[in-house]
């Protein structure tokens, strides 16, 4: 999966500031814009790559994740016409690593070219965003799962299972279900 990510050219649009290099592939954060649209869409729209990565991994509710540092919630909406406008016509996986992030799965977003994975289903809040976590039990789980998955399905479900086993040893009363939806186009 890791090589896979790899030849996507990817750009990832983080809540986090960070800018470096993966694998020989640039990736960077626009984060000096007014609002979480505008660097959203600013870290989206660089030239190039045959497909589109967004991997977001931040606080979130029913209305959307907060992007910082314009102290603003990104809604589903807002994410896709980002998404469209950065990543048009390409194939294109997104990762919301937040509470409620099942709420990005929507209509509108479920579109043919694109891959949606969140951490959360939409009533649901996810788990080990304390301060002395150096990532949430979904982010853990998904980059512990990248060299042993061939399919975003495989990763999926690998991913699921380790989150489900972190949140029963954390005697979890509500589960995160983790959800993802595969477009018709990135299918096979």
């Amino acid at each position: 999966m890791y090589r896979t990510i790899h030849r996507l050219g990817a750009i990832v649009a983080a809540a986090l500031v960070w800018v470096g290099v993966v694998g020989g592939v640039t990736v960077r954060a626009a984060q000096d814009a007014t609002t979480p649209e505008t660097n959203l869409s600013n870290a989206l729209r660089t030239p190039g790559g045959e497909a589109c990565l967004a991997f977001v991994t931040s606080h979130g509710d029913e209305s959307g994740f907060v992007l910082k540092p314009a102290q603003g919630t990104v809604s589903p909406k807002s994410l896709d016409g980002a998404l469209q406008a950065g990543c048009g016509a390409r194939p294109t996986v997104v990762v919301v690593s937040a509470c409620h992030s099942g709420t990005f799965l929507t209509a509108q977003s479920q579109k043919p070219n694109r891959i949606i994975f969140t951490a959360a289903a939409t009533e649901r809040t996810s788990f080990g965003c304390g301060a002395n976590d150096e990532y949430t039990n979904f982010d853990r789980c998904l980059l512990q799962s990248l060299d042993g998955a061939v399919t975003w399905r495989e990763l999926a479900a690998t991913t699921r299972s380790c989150v489900e086993a972190s949140e029963r040893r954390l005697n979890v009363r509500q589960a995160s279900l983790p959800q993802l939806f595969v477009g018709a186009s990135v299918a096979g």
